[in-house]
């Protein structure tokens, strides 16, 4: 699990083609990030959840499934293109951002982007299935990056990106057109699941205490 805070800016090293299905990434992390890093170790890369299968003076290596390329953007990077990283939060540290899983529910595109005081504001498209998962300051990970949803269209929603973010991250370098991983909040989720639920699930929030609204959300 991971919270969204983006720990820094790793590089494309390749991405090589498996010879029977998928991808293997490779990338150099930023100095020092991740000395004692060993394999099998998750970390989020531009909001998505890998596996560590090589590490070393040579950087390091993830396998990408045909699932992983299917979902998300990471089949679309070239050597060179920075990427946001970060390690799983250790139970019991400061949970900064929002719970992230590192799951990403769809791939959205920047549609605007435009200067707003020392910072900058992005709108975004959002997949139509994943629009209602959006609430008005509410949270989603863009590319990994926890931010508040700060405004919301039809088809869209905003962000407002602060200097550091700009500074810190792959959404400085995001021009209109940019295709960004998107994953929504998973609380929001499971609610909206339960709502819309059958009966075996009303009857377990029943006994427990909880009620669903007669006809779901």
């Amino acid at each position: 699990m991971f919270t969204g805070i983006v720990e820094g800016l790793g590089c494309v090293e390749r991405l090589e083609r498996r010879q029977a299905s998928g991808r293997q990434l490779w990338l150099r992390p930023p100095p020092g990030w991740g000395a004692d890093m060993g394999r099998g170790e998750s970390v989020a890369v531009n909001g998505v959840c890998l596996t560590a299968v090589q590490t070393g003076s040579a950087g390091v290596a993830f396998d990408l499934a045909e699932e992983t390329l299917r979902v998300t953007t990471l089949g679309e990077l070239v050597p060179g293109d920075p990427v946001n990283l970060e390690r799983p939060l250790r139970l019991g540290g400061r949970l900064g951002g929002h719970l992230v899983l590192g799951h990403v529910d769809g791939v959205g595109e920047v549609t605007a982007t435009e200067p707003e005081g020392a910072g900058r504001r992005i709108t975004i498209a959002v997949p139509p299935a994943l629009r209602p998962l959006l609430i008005p300051k509410g949270s989603v990970a863009v590319d990994g990056v926890s931010l508040t949803v700060a405004g919301l269209g039809e088809a869209t929603f905003d962000v407002a990106l602060i200097p550091h973010t700009l500074a810190e991250t792959t959404l400085g370098r995001r021009g209109v057109g940019a295709r960004v991983n998107l994953e929504m909040d998973v609380i929001g989720k499971y609610v909206r699941a339960l709502l819309g639920a059958g009966g075996e699930a009303r009857e377990f929030l029943a006994r427990h205490g909880l009620t669903v609204p007669a006809g779901g959300a």
